[in-house]
């Protein structure tokens, strides 16, 4: 294929991507579930014209890792805080960390019980079927106003980062041994501290670089850190939690550490000019990424290996687990609405990354990547059907 050839590929996957954007806000259709689909459709014509292309896991990998921290960071831009949303950030981070554990549990004993492989290997297996997905979930939502947006947004993203902990607990070498729980806990110690740490510094960064190109520069050292953290088996997604939230509520922020410490450094208004450019372009980075993952990875996926009775059982087993413990935690502990919150836990990149992130010893074979599409496809389709009905009912309420 001649360089222009892949340019053209490439920017008509843009421009598609695009497109599926506007279809999704007239029809409830996930972007991200067109985008799979396409990326399939891509593979059959591919192979229809004898073109033999492989897709490395590692490039996979690589915009998996990238977006996820680009989409973190673009709904913690848009997060305000304060007093009045204490109860809905702490309703969603125990409605993320209450599902996630005893989804993960049930999922897990689901497949030791099927398969007969040790808790720890299904447990590592279990995790990225039951994380849900802020790539999919934060964009999906933006028709939704208020607290029901800003309760998923919350969600997802704790979801994400809890997931990433549970995953790296049950990964210990030491699981089974009483120190777990103390590695783990020095784990979660340290990476509140270098939060702290690189939001400060690159908060500086943003409030004090007066060069005309600086935006990619930041993101650069936020992926260094998030890396860097990552080598270290801690759950770096925190750090680009915190780096948003710092920036997006600067003026909170600094005006108590001014009051309690009599900090003279930047300021609000030093960070203001930028704060505006630096969301349009996370946006757009996000949106960039995006593309290009998921259809990379419905490219990664066969059709004939999706066409069995028994691979759709089982991701309709896992997927109804999974909705009848969010249904009973929404309607008897959390007792809020099930619409559209009971539908909206798509999975999807953070999904594909953990699954990724599996050692060797303790990957099971029936566990693959198909199940994962099946997971991801019929959560993304629950997900639409929620959508479609609570937008049909908030018409009918303004028309009432």
């Amino acid at each position: 294929m001649s360089s222009y050839s892949i340019l053209i590929g490439l920017s008509l996957a843009v421009i598609l991507s695009y497109v599926f954007n506007l279809a999704s806000r007239a029809t409830r259709i996930p972007s991200v579930l067109l985008l799979l689909l396409t990326g399939i459709g891509l593979r059959q014509w591919a192979e229809y014209q004898g073109i033999d292309l492989h897709v490395p896991k590692t490039v996979l990998e690589i915009f998996g890792i990238i977006g996820l921290i680009m989409i973190v960071l673009e709904g913690a831009l848009d997060l305000r805080l304060s007093r009045d949303k204490v109860a809905l950030i702490r309703s969603s981070f125990f409605a993320a960390a209450l599902m996630l554990v005893a989804q993960a549990a049930a999922i897990g004993g689901l497949l030791h019980w099927w398969l007969g492989a040790s808790w720890q290997t299904c447990l590592l297996n279990a995790v990225p079927l039951v994380v849900i997905s802020s790539a999919i979930a934060i964009p999906s939502v933006a028709s939704l106003t208020g607290e029901k947006q800003e309760f998923i947004v919350y969600e997802s993203t704790f979801s994400d980062i809890l997931g990433i902990m549970l995953f790296n607990f049950v990964d210990q070498e030491d699981f089974y041994q009483g120190q777990g729980l103390l590695t783990f806990g020095r784990g979660v110690v340290l990476v509140i501290v270098v939060a702290i740490v690189s939001t400060v510094l690159l908060s500086f960064l943003l409030g004090r670089l007066r060069e005309h190109v600086k935006f990619f520069l930041l993101f650069s050292f936020l992926i260094l850190i998030y890396s860097l953290a990552k080598q270290l088996h801690l759950s770096s997604l925190l750090l680009v939690l915190a780096f948003g939230l710092a920036v997006n509520n600067a003026d909170l922020l600094l005006g108590w550490l001014r009051l309690r410490t009599g900090w003279r450094g930047f300021t609000a208004e030093d960070l203001a000019p930028d704060l505006h450019q630096l969301k349009n372009i996370t946006a757009e980075s996000a949106f960039l990424i995006r593309t290009f993952f998921f259809l990379l990875f419905g490219y990664s996926i066969t059709l004939p290996s999706l066409m069995s009775w028994q691979l759709l059982g089982q991701g309709l087993l896992i997927v109804g687990v999974l909705t009848a413990i969010r249904y009973v935690y929404l309607r008897y502990i959390a007792k809020t609405d099930l619409l559209p919150e009971l539908f909206i836990a798509p999975k999807g990149l953070i999904t594909v990354l953990l699954f990724y992130s599996i050692p060797a010893q303790h990957l099971l074979g029936d566990v693959s990547e198909n199940i994962l599409f099946v997971v991801i496809l019929l959560t993304s389709i629950l997900m639409m059907a929620g959508l479609v009905v609570s937008h049909q009912r908030q018409t009918a309420a303004i028309e009432f």
